[in-house]
């Protein structure tokens, strides 16, 4: 099988469900154009700032990447390329996108608040609370991961250190640029590109930042704070549109390659329903987790962009939209694993630094199909893949900051501020970076991360139902979800359990009794509003 094949495949089947599928969701919803969203009703000039939909699909789009659609794939391929194929299509399009679409869209009917908000308003206040603190704890373990991800790349490349610090400089000038001179979009956008190019030269050819892990980790500390409290306009908007031309570059170089080149997929299609990672269900569907459907998607949504959203004919192109570019993203990922032998990959994985090592190996064979030097691909895809991870991070922290402002407004109004929710936030990741104990819980984040997307879909469901609309296209994946978390959680239990690892063990334990609890009340909720539709009906 050819890697044009299924590339060209996918890319039909993602344009025709955003033209069909991603119109029948607006007309399901009601989008209206003149809604005015809370970006315009509550501007603030610090989290809630109207962004022109370029802008906000950049932000969006940047935001979610992160590493998943680039090691989920490589990470499942010990299943074979064809079950990973299939996920990553039908999940963008019957789930992720679906997910995305209605965690943007339900946010801003709320005037910007999260999904716990939502859940909280349609399926009840406990609910609402155990989901912000595990929602919050998630967003800990994303900055932690992420920050030690991050700083390790930057330690390892100071090509890719360099060019990802001049970025951060040039992000600012881009939001004063275009806030406070007013300067047009377009001429921002032209010379920040251009500029961007510059910092990817300079840091190619003469790389002036050489610091060890500890000290890059001690920065991007300072960094997320900055990134968290400052106006969203100064550096987080601007730094993720900028960031996204870096990542459509490697989508546009990607799929150009492999039209050029037309690699062979020598992977198996299949190899065998129980591998090293578990049994195909429900593991395939927790490891890969962005390029199909993701949890943090909706944290995201739900929390940075829906307070920048300009206009509610925005949501099938920032939230849909997104998604299924972030499909083509991962199918490139799973092409660039499949190029190798079983023996090619184990082989990748120890000598190019793991699954982000595999990516960019794989980007600069395609690139190199048009000319590009491998090695100048190589760090070109490393830079990629560091952009993703810093995106995610900066996010995570705001998304985190939010959660705990909402956790903490009524019980603790003295620390629920932007000030003290990234500090407790930084804190509590940062700390976990330092201290390397992130590792003892990163084999659940699948499960986890999982478990949001269910219960983002519960909070959609919810809200369809209270409105009296056709639920099922959100009710059917929130089941699948659902099914395929606790699914997971329960083979972990027993995995962890079996091999004496107790923290593990008991951690997955704590997310079954949670998942229980909002899922039970979830149901109940829906219970109770069908019963009102039928009893009007009647």
């Amino acid at each position: 099988m050819n890697l044009l094949t299924i590339l060209i495949l996918a890319i039909i089947i993602y344009l025709i469900a955003y033209r069909v599928y991603g119109n029948y969701l607006d007309k399901l919803a009601g989008v209206d154009e003149k809604t005015k969203t809370p970006a315009h009703a509550m501007s603030d000039g610090v989290d809630y700032v109207p962004a022109k939909a370029p802008v906000l699909l950049g932000h969006h789009f940047a935001s979610i990447a992160g590493a998943g659609p680039i090691t989920g794939p490589i990470a499942a391929i010990v299943f074979g390329w064809l079950p990973c194929f299939l996920w990553i299509v039908l999940g963008c399009v019957f789930v992720g996108g679906v997910h995305d679409y209605f965690g943007l869209l339900t946010s801003a009917r709320h005037k910007g608040k999260s999904v716990g908000e939502i859940i909280g308003q349609y399926v009840g206040k406990q609910a609402r609370t155990w989901f912000l603190l595990f929602a919050w704890l998630t967003l800990v373990l994303v900055v932690a991961v992420f920050a030690i991800l991050t700083a390790s790349a930057f330690a390892a490349n100071a090509s890719v250190a360099t060019t990802g610090f001049l970025m951060m400089l040039i992000a600012v000038g881009m939001g004063f640029a275009l806030y406070r001179a007013n300067i047009s979009l377009p001429v921002v956008t032209v010379v920040g590109i251009i500029l961007l190019f510059v910092s990817i030269l300079v840091g190619l050819n003469s790389p002036f930042l050489y610091f060890n892990q500890i000290t890059w980790t001690w920065f991007l500390i300072i960094y997320i704070f900055l990134a968290s409290v400052l106006p969203v306009w100064m550096l987080l908007q601007p730094r993720d549109y900028l960031s996204s031309f870096l990542l459509y570059a490697a989508l546009i170089g990607g799929v150009l390659g492999v039209i050029i080149v037309r690699p062979t997929l020598v992977y198996p299609s299949f190899t065998s329903f129980k591998t090293g990672v578990g049994y195909l269900f429900p593991m395939l569907f927790v490891t890969i987790a962005c390029g199909a459907v993701s949890g943090f998607h909706s944290m995201v949504a739900s929390g940075t962009t829906a307070k920048q959203l300009d206009n509610e004919k925005d949501v099938r192109l920032v939230g849909y939209g997104a998604m299924l570019i972030e499909g083509v993203l991962a199918v490139i990922s799973l092409g660039a694993a499949a190029m190798l032998t079983q023996e090619g990959m184990k082989a990748g994985l120890a000598e190019w630094g793991g699954a982000v090592g595999v990516f960019a190996h794989g980007l600069s064979k395609f690139m190199a199909g048009f000319g590009v030097p491998e090695q100048t691909g190589f760090v070109f895809g490393s830079l990629t893949v560091s952009a993703f991870l810093i995106t995610s991070l900066d996010t995570a922290t705001r998304l985190g900051r939010y959660c705990f402002e909402e956790l903490t407004a009524e019980a603790m109004p003295s620390i629920s501020n932007r000030y003290m929710g990234t500090i407790i936030t930084v804190v509590a990741g940062g700390g976990l970076a330092m201290s390397g104990q992130w590792s003892a819980i990163w084999p659940i984040f699948g499960s986890a991360n999982q478990l949001l997307a269910g219960l983002a879909l519960l909070s959609a469901t919810a809200w369809l139902a209270h409105l009296g609309k056709n639920f099922k296209i959100t009710y059917y994946p929130m089941a699948f979800m659902m099914l395929v978390t606790v699914a997971a959680l329960i083979n972990l239990v027993f995995t962890n359990f079996g091999k004496k690892n107790y923290l593990l063990g008991s951690i997955s334990i704590l997310l079954l009794i949670l998942a229980s609890f909002v899922v039970y009340n979830g149901f109940k909720a829906l219970g109770k509003l069908q019963e009102k539709i039928a009893a009007v009906k009647d």
